[in-house]
């Protein structure tokens, strides 16, 4: 079959066995790849515990990665989360995908904790279990200046730093050096299961079914990327930090623990003030025509630039309005594998209950020195780090102010206010990770008119869109694929790309078949770990208090949205809906 290599690796960390294994057609198509197969995957074991040996992580490429299509060089992990309990995935750029792919994989599965530190060097046919007690301890940076000579130029690592060796709950995994495996603790799974790093260097090509047709289409999508003003313009000029000014204005920019939805510093910290000031480079991923990341110049040295979500995170979130200091704090999560986004989150919980008086220690809005001390001690659990090593929602139930976590499922809520975003609110109460924009992002919609717009503020009918996206989202993850290409391209591109590579007669319809098919298993396993309807929440500040907006609608959308999903009381799937989704091995 065309696409996929058509086998994965089984790694077992305790006994150190490496077992590949065929890769079922029918699994394939009815999951694609990278998200679609973590869930299979995953789905077919017991729930295990999130930091405990059982507990299954899978990385995943889908099939177009390694292939000259935009964007596919990405990978997908997925495991539970020790931060949320849910299952959880997470997709980062850079060439780990293309390399996994090309050394004959689909997917790797590791189960197991090794019994001393250890890292992996997998090239086609071969896996070398590698010590690496030299390497526990060693900051992200460190760790890829001693692998990357090893590894050689062509070889892609992902690794963890201290965060994850010390179970921080939402220590993240970095790919190539600078690309995240970031939200739900993806490295402290890693870190318990005593893996430091994976080498992957293969150079096996990717079978097309019809390279001429595929060639043809890469040509015709990379021309819409060319044309599209988000993908052409907005984030090479400016990166993802382009929303800052864009959020605030719509008063849907939340600040200082969601007390607020605007900023009134945000031009200070705004792309357009990173690009003057700053920026002096900008760096894309494998086979990425839109090249959004940054390179920025802080005293003396070129340095990773801050992505919009940890520009608020680390800035308006916590009341700082320095630019140059929100730089630093985003290098040393960076430095240390922490998710900013839980970061800044958890930082600025603990201002508002030190505000309060309920925090033993005082930790102020605006104060970036301490910010910047304490991160450090986060990812090393010492002082006060280790209680905010836990993230919002333990530290603010420690403190008996559970409300002051803005969290969803046990995840840190991103930059988005859904006071002025009634659409997100929804998708962040119905994420099946927790909090997260990234499950079926309302921002085109109700924010940059794409497809189209939206009234934002309007919560009746947004749940058919939602659902809409919640499902080409999943595709868009099982491919593996940028879901920055979703500003220019419809899912007919994807079909396209998808019928050229794999031989298959596939449609757009199809993709959003295979989306809900995913939505619904990990809707399966959130309900077998524990997780029900009273999880669908929001934290009350956002359906009490109006700030700039009016307070989420949410019991209303949900009611839709239920219905529109055939999910009964109870949350769960209809087995009418599990049959048409080919689900019923799963009940």
């Amino acid at each position: 079959m065309g696409g996929w290599q058509g086998r994965v690796l089984r790694l077992d960390l305790e006994s150190g066995e490496a077992v590949e294994e065929p890769l079922p057609p029918a699994v394939a198509e009815k999951f694609l790849g990278g998200r679609g197969f973590g869930v299979y995957w995953l789905a077919r074991q017991p729930v295990a515990a999130p930091l405990g040996p059982d507990n299954l992580l899978v990385l995943a490429a889908g099939p177009l990665t390694g292939t000259r299509a935009p964007t596919a060089g990405r990978v997908t992990a997925v495991t539970r989360s020790p931060l949320t309990g849910t299952i959880c995935d997470s997709s980062a750029g850079g060439a780990f995908g293309a390399r996994l792919k090309r050394c004959g994989y689909d997917a790797l599965l590791v189960r197991g904790r090794a019994s001393e530190p250890v890292y992996l060097v997998i090239t086609p046919g071969r896996v070398e279990w590698r010590q690496a007690g030299s390497l526990w301890g060693q900051d992200v940076p460190a760790v890829f200046r001693t692998l990357r000579p090893l590894a050689g130029r062509s070889a892609s690592i992902l690794a963890i730093g201290p965060a994850g060796e010390n179970g921080v709950l939402f220590a993240g995994a970095v790919v190539d050096g600078r690309r995240h495996l970031g939200r739900g603790g993806l490295g402290a799974v890693m870190g318990a299961k005593r893996l430091k790093a994976i080498i992957v260097a293969g150079d096996r090509p990717v079978h097309l079914a019809d390279r001429h047709a595929f060639d043809f289409v890469c040509y015709e999508i990379t021309k819409l990327l060319e044309a599209n003003p988000i993908t052409a313009q907005a984030l090479p000029l400016f990166g993802t930090a382009v929303l800052v000014n864009l959020l605030n204005q719509a008063r849907s920019f939340p600040t200082c623990n969601f007390r607020t939805s605007y900023f009134p510093a945000a031009e200070a910290i705004a792309g357009e003030r990173l690009r003057a000031a700053f920026t002096v480079g900008r760096t894309a991923c494998y086979a990425c025509p839109i090249g959004c990341g940054r390179v920025v110049s802080l005293a003396g040295s070129r340095v990773a630039g801050p992505e919009y979500e940890s520009i608020w995170a680390l800035g308006a979130n916590l009341g700082i309005a320095d630019l140059a200091t929100v730089i630093r704090a985003n290098l040393l999560c960076n430095r240390y594998g922490l998710d900013t986004i839980s970061t800044g989150g958890t930082l600025a919980c603990a201002m508002e209950l030190s505000a309060r008086g309920l925090l033993p220690w005082e930790l102020r809005f605006g104060d970036g020195d301490a910010v910047l001390a304490l991160i450090p001690q986060i990812a090393r659990r010492e002082g006060p780090g280790a209680e905010l090593a836990d993230g919002a929602r333990a530290l603010a139930e420690r403190y008996g102010a559970p409300e002051v976590a803005m969290q969803a499922k046990g995840l840190e809520l991103p930059a988005y206010d859904p006071r002025g975003m009634q659409g997100q609110g929804l998708g962040f109460a119905t994420s099946n990770r927790g909090g997260c924009h990234l499950r079926g992002n309302m921002l085109g919609p109700e924010i940059l008119g794409a497809p189209k717009m939206v009234d934002r503020l309007q919560a009746e009918g947004k749940a058919g869109l939602l659902i809409y996206l919640q499902h080409n989202h999943a595709a868009l993850d099982s491919l593996v694929l940028c879901k920055f290409t979703g500003f220019a391209l419809r899912e007919e591109h994807y079909a396209r790309l998808l019928r050229a590579a794999t031989g298959g007669d596939w449609r757009a319809q199809d993709l959003q078949r295979v989306g809900e098919r995913i939505w619904n298993l990990e809707r399966l396993y959130n309900l077998q770990a524990g997780f029900g309807p009273a999880d669908d929440r929001l934290p009350r500040r956002l359906l009490e208090e109006p700030a700039e907006g009016r307070p989420v609608e949410l019991a209303a959308m949900l009611r839709e949205y239920y219905r529109f999903r055939r999910w009964g009381p109870d949350g769960r799937p209809a087995p009418t809906k599990l049959a048409e989704l080919e689900l019923g091995d799963f009940l």
